[in-house]
């Protein structure tokens, strides 16, 4: 007996139905894909699942390795090599990973992952979607991926909780929606999370924004300018957030708020705060608004919130009219017009104000709206940096200190175009001057660049 079967009881023989005929070797060509699947139900009668799941994660994957490879070689002798391998890693992907998915996960460059019905799996590289060859058995095999999620998190879905969010072990987020409200399947989409944050320089060289506004966008950080990024799902808003962070002086306390975490900022005094949601039975919410006010009585230099989306946009413009100057954060948005319309919308979840207070406040409040976006070639870039100049009569005053002038599309599809200044300057320039930061005198000047 292997050290694996001695640490892993095998279940009862009365439980354990017939096992299907050997056979000696798989048609030429064959996919081994259905072989897996054979064999991953064989290994969940005969191994203790339970205490799998126990045991540390380098030992559980020792264990149904060489209990798959075991398995294997009694009943597909003549599969070996890269194909032995291959096959191996699939029992493990599915007795201890996401099936089938993990093959995209372990693909550092793919940045989402989509099912959206057992034989349509997309995932998303460098901003541009593909479909995969990745296939699921049927809608169960779906759900078991799902419950493996969500078991360790004590979160549940069935059909009176038919939506949930959660967060894998390496941050990645992850939704699941599922029938009724998605009658064909069960849908699941990962946000990849990057452990390896794209700085600023990255940025430049991605194409995002250019070496002029980079340095721009870095002085407005240092001078506690408050900015608030704007763009679509997927245009990289919380990549620049983290990427402007950077900038924050070392010295400062910082407190971010998010749901989920995202953000890794690299200064040595940070205190990241995480919203909840309720419980299975329905209790123990924490939200945004919740630990954003906690956070104003910790003493903060810079809060930071990951995205502002309901009333806690409230409590966000009050403390930036309150001392917390420097603030940063991300909103849902296709313009910096819109932007504001969506910050009144969500002040209005939280407090029953006229539209003028609203829009006041939010004028005193925000300094500056960065839109991003994702063009047709996959790059995200840098579409507006507006600056919110005040207030006149009812209606709040932006002005575009620089604006993505495009030229054109090229012969492979490749967007042509470059930020320019519109030769307006900022009326926070004197911030600069303040905090000792200089800028060269032509950077607001259109047509220099």
């Amino acid at each position: 007996m292997t050290w694996w079967e001695a640490k892993l009881p095998r279940r009862t023989p009365e439980t354990t139905p017939p096992r299907p005929p050997r056979r000696d070797a798989p048609a030429q060509g064959q996919v081994y894909e259905d072989i897996a699947l054979d064999l991953h139900r064989q290994l969940l009668d005969e191994l203790d699942i339970a205490r799998l799941a126990r045991m540390p994660p380098d030992e559980a994957e020792k264990a149904v390795q060489e209990a798959a490879g075991a398995l294997l070689d009694r009943e597909y002798p003549h599969i070996v090599g890269a194909a032995r391998e291959a096959v191996v890693q699939r029992l493990i992907d599915e007795m201890l990973g996401l099936g089938p998915l993990e093959q995209l996960m372990r693909d550092n460059s793919i940045s989402e992952v989509m099912v959206n019905s057992p034989d349509e799996v997309y995932y998303e590289r460098e901003g541009i979607i593909f479909r995969s060859d990745v296939r699921f058995r049927d809608h169960e095999h779906i759900m078991r991926v799902v419950r493996r999620i969500l078991t360790p998190l004590g979160r549940r879905v069935d059909e009176a909780s038919p939506m949930v969010d959660a967060r894998l072990p390496d941050g990645s987020r992850v939704n699941v929606i599922i029938p009724p409200l998605a009658p064909r399947s069960p849908v699941v989409t990962i946000r990849r999370f990057r452990a390896d944050k794209m700085t600023m320089d990255d940025l430049v060289r991605a194409g995002t924004l250019s070496p002029e506004l980079a340095r721009f966008l870095a002085a407005c950080v240092q001078a506690r300018i408050n900015i608030l990024v704007s763009g679509g799902t997927g245009t990289g808003k919380t990549t620049l957030l983290n990427a402007l962070s950077a900038f924050i002086p070392a010295s400062e306390r910082i407190i971010t708020i998010e749901d989920p975490i995202e953000l890794r900022l690299q200064q040595p005094h940070v205190i990241s705060l995480e919203a909840r949601p309720p419980s299975i039975e329905g209790r123990g919410e924490v939200t945004q608004r919740d630990l954003l006010r906690n956070a104003l009585r910790m003493r903060p230099d810079r809060i930071i919130i990951g995205e502002v989306r309901g009333p806690e946009a409230f409590d966000m413009l009050n403390a930036m009219n309150t001392g917390h100057e420097g603030s940063l954060s991300t909103v849902h948005a296709n313009s910096p017009r819109d932007a504001l319309h969506r910050l009144e919308n969500m002040v209005l979840m939280a407090v029953d104000l006229p539209e003028r207070a609203i829009r006041e406040q939010i004028a005193s409040a925000l300094d500056m709206i960065i839109q991003v976006a994702r063009f047709v070639d996959g790059v995200r870039r840098i579409t507006h940096v507006t600056e919110v100049v005040g207030l006149e009569g009812n209606v709040i005053t932006l002005q575009d200190i620089f604006r993505f002038v495009q030229r054109g599309v090229d012969g492979e599809g490749r967007v042509l175009g470059e930020v320019q200044p519109t030769g307006i300057r900022p009326g926070f320039v004197e911030k600069f001057r303040l905090a000792g930061i200089e800028l060269p005198n032509d950077l607001f000047v259109a047509g220099v660049w």
